[in-house]
C-alpha cells in the first residue's frame, strides 16, 4: 500500500522540492508518495498547464507550437513556487531552459531522479503516452533525448538514483533522506 513506509514521518518542507528527470523517471509517482510522507500538497506542472488551457499538452504544440508552451510552462512553475511549499512533478523538457533552472534553484530545491537507460526504457516502451517516442526507433529517440538531457539534469541541486525493482515508498523515502542534507529545504522535527 503507497504510503505505508513513509507513514509516520514528521518533517517539516521549508521550500517547494521540484523533481526533475526523464520521462519515466516516476517524478509523478514518486511525486505523490513524497508530498503524502511529508503532508504537503502534490502538484503536477504539466497537469496545472493543461487546466489552464483546457487542452492537452499535445494539442498545445499542435494549435501553438513548443515556443509558446514553454513559455505558459515557465510561468505556471513560477506561480507554483510562489505558493506554500509543495512537491512539484515537471515535465521532462521543463528543466532544459536556463531561467527554468535557475527560478528552481532560487526558490525552490531540485532533486533529478537519476535512472539510467535501461530502467527508463523497461517503464516507457508498452506506454503509448509518451509523444516524443512515436518514431520508427523510440528506443535510439530515448536513447538520444537522454544523451541530450542527463548533462542538464546533473545541474540539480540534488539528485537520487532510481534504482529498477525499488518500490515507490523506498525511492520517496530516499528523497527525504537526501533532502535531510538540505536544512533550509526540510527541517527534521
Amino acid at each position: 500500500m503507497q504510503g505505508r513506509e513513509t507513514r509516520g514521518l514528521n518533517p517539516k518542507l521549508k521550500k517547494t522540492v521540484v523533481l526533475v528527470g526523464m520521462m519515466g523517471a516516476g517524478k509523478s509517482a514518486v511525486g505523490r508518495a513524497l508530498a503524502s510522507a511529508l503532508n504537503v500538497p502534490f502538484r503536477d506542472s504539466d497537469a496545472e498547464i493543461e487546466k489552464a488551457a483546457n487542452m492537452t499538452i499535445a494539442e498545445i504544440f499542435a494549435r501553438d507550437g513548443e515556443a509558446f508552451f514553454r513559455r505558459k510552462e515557465t510561468q505556471v512553475i513560477e506561480r507554483l513556487l510562489d505558493a506554500r511549499p509543495a512537491v512539484l512533478s515537471t515535465g521532462g523538457g521543463a528543466y532544459m531552459t536556463e531561467g527554468n533552472r535557475s527560478m528552481i534553484t532560487q526558490k525552490g530545491v531540485a532533486v533529478w531522479l537519476d535512472a539510467d537507460l535501461k530502467v527508463l526504457w523497461g517503464r516507457v516502451r508498452h506506454k503509448d503516452t509518451r509523444p516524443l517516442l512515436r518514431t520508427p526507433d523510440p528506443l535510439a529517440t530515448l536513447n538520444e533525448i537522454y544523451e541530450r538531457r542527463v548533462p542538464v539534469y546533473a545541474l540539480a541541486d540534488l539528485a537520487v538514483k532510481s534504482e529498477q525493482g525499488l518500490s515507490i515508498d523506498a525511492m520517496a523515502r530516499k528523497v527525504i533522506e537526501t533532502l535531510k542534507t538540505r536544512p533550509d529545504v526540510l527541517e527534521e522535527s
